[in-house]
């Protein structure tokens, strides 16, 4: 039977995007269908990690000027800087971002239509148009890529006027004096951070008995000690919240109880941010033509190939679940493609880095500490403040911290965790050594730029061989290929 295109993908996200772009190199016929009139990419560029992080980078850089220069006139930022400015800097990030993608696209053509696609058999797809008239296609192959959308809440509604959720806050038009953020999140400690750079007196109200507890404990106390000292308020082991209006006051009224207790605490507000979690845009997209089953999440299940149980429909990104990551989906989409035309390609490798864009940010690979003694290793571990970097005393940047995880005899190592300015970047040295099964030494033996942050690396690197010799080893071995 003969099919109009190879190919159709379902969203264009960053899971969609990348396959779209592999299959025109392997000169496929590709269909891109996109259910947002506006943007292309999906949340990656209308709701998530480019918007959030553009607004993110405008008041780390008005953080930054502050902390080198001081203040104009004793003037706080939200006195000296306009929420129209920043709105504007992310617009621009926006459109700059979507309009690569659609040249992309073009550029390397595929074919690209806007409308919402229903699967109506493992080969077609019928996209109804703007305009409510409808048009079938058909394809060989169909990946699904259809992203996922927030959860509302059950207690309270979001009315992207007093309570917002991600769309609504990167569409405030001036910087609040009070907020409310709801949720134990990476998107928690991202927004708080940036609001609070900006003069916002902020309060998160975590569900959870700890704030961000997947993280290694060494990086979560510093990060306490950082948002401590920037008065970011994290109530945990929150219950019941409920939220009213208080007209005489003209502010906004957060009610909620601890999970220990059963007294009423209360906060006044200008705005509340409710960042719960996300679920996959499985729903009607057609799975029930197919029969092809979600969990109870939505979640599609797939094989190591992301193969679902139709041989010719695939799914990639936050549909098929963790890690739910714009940079993970990127790679799902081109392997996808891969394995679906019979082309070799390199695996990726099970462990991802994973960063948090709070200011500072926070980025880690591997085994924290604790995961690694609980897996039975022998570990030791190194630490490099970034007080003791010289590239953080010139950009006075000087709260943060690097640690490295590794096992005492192989030095090889397990985790890198970091807590700083360019964490999110500085993660990826330490990335590249772990996937060639590298060890401390790399960063002694090794130049670096200096000054760098990278500095940090050879900093932990010697503290943590320091522990190792005080617990036997012979220094002189540790330094050649000889570790016994």
């Amino acid at each position: 039977m003969g099919y109009t295109y190879d190919i159709i993908i379902l969203g264009c996200g960053p899971a969609g995007f990348s396959a779209a772009m592999q299959s025109s190199k392997f000169d496929k016929k590709v269909l891109v269908i996109e259910a947002n009139m506006e943007y292309l990419g999906g949340a990656w560029i209308s709701s998530g990690t480019v918007p959030s992080t553009s607004l993110r980078e405008a008041t780390r850089v008005i953080k930054k000027y502050r902390a080198q220069f001081g203040t104009i006139n004793g003037e706080k930022p939200h006195e000296q800087y306009k929420m129209a400015d920043l709105l504007h800097y992310k617009d621009q990030v926006l459109e700059k971002k979507n309009n690569k993608v659609l040249n992309n696209l073009e550029k390397n053509q595929v074919d690209l239509v806007r409308g919402y696609g229903c699967i109506q058999d493992g080969h077609s797809i019928e996209v109804t148009l703007q305009d409510g008239s409808k048009e079938t296609y058909t394809a060989e192959f169909i990946l699904i890529s259809t992203g996922a959308s927030p959860i509302q809440p059950t207690a309270f509604e979001v009315d992207h006027k007093v309570i917002l959720d991600y769309e609504s806050i990167i569409k405030l038009q001036h910087i609040p004096s009070r907020l409310v953020i709801i949720g134990g999140g990476t998107n928690a400690i991202e927004y708080a951070t940036t609001f609070v750079a900006l003069g916002t007196r902020v309060s998160i109200l975590n569900e959870n008995e700890i704030f961000l507890d997947f993280l290694d404990s060494d990086i979560r106390d510093v990060m306490v000690e950082i948002i401590d000292e920037q008065d970011v308020d994290v109530r945990n082991g929150v219950t019941n919240i409920d939220i009213s209006e208080n007209e005489l006051r003209s502010t906004t009224e957060v009610r909620y109880n601890h999970m220990d207790s059963s007294d009423t605490h209360l906060i006044e507000t200008e705005y509340v941010l409710y960042l719960g979690g996300k679920k996959p845009n499985t729903e009607n997209i057609g799975l029930q033509n197919i029969d092809i089953p979600t969990n109870e999440e939505g979640v599609i299940q797939v094989d190591e190939n992301y193969r679902t149980e139709v041989e010719s429909v695939y799914a990639v990104g936050d549909v098929i679940g963790f890690p739910a990551l714009a940079s993970v989906s990127f790679s799902e989409g081109r392997l996808a493609v891969c394995k679906m035309f019979g082309i070799d390609a390199l695996e990726v490798p099970k462990q991802v880095p994973y960063g948090i864009y709070s200011i500072p940010e926070m980025s880690n690979i591997g085994l924290t500490e604790q995961q690694a003694i609980d897996a039975g290793h022998d570990v030791t571990t190194g630490r490099a403040f970034y007080r003791n970097v010289t590239q953080a005393d010139i950009s006075n940047h000087q709260q943060g911290l690097l640690k490295l995880v590794f096992e005492t005899k192989s030095l090889k190592i397990l985790g890198v965790h970091i807590i700083g300015e360019r964490a999110s970047e500085l993660i990826h040295l330490g990335q590249a050594v772990m996937s060639f099964d590298g060890d401390i030494r790399y960063f002694i033996n090794h130049v670096m730029n200096y000054p760098t942050y990278a500095e940090a690396y050879k900093i932990a690197a010697f503290n943590g061989l320091n522990k190792v010799y005080q617990a036997g080893v012979k220094y002189k071995n540790i330094l050649t290929d000889d570790k016994k």
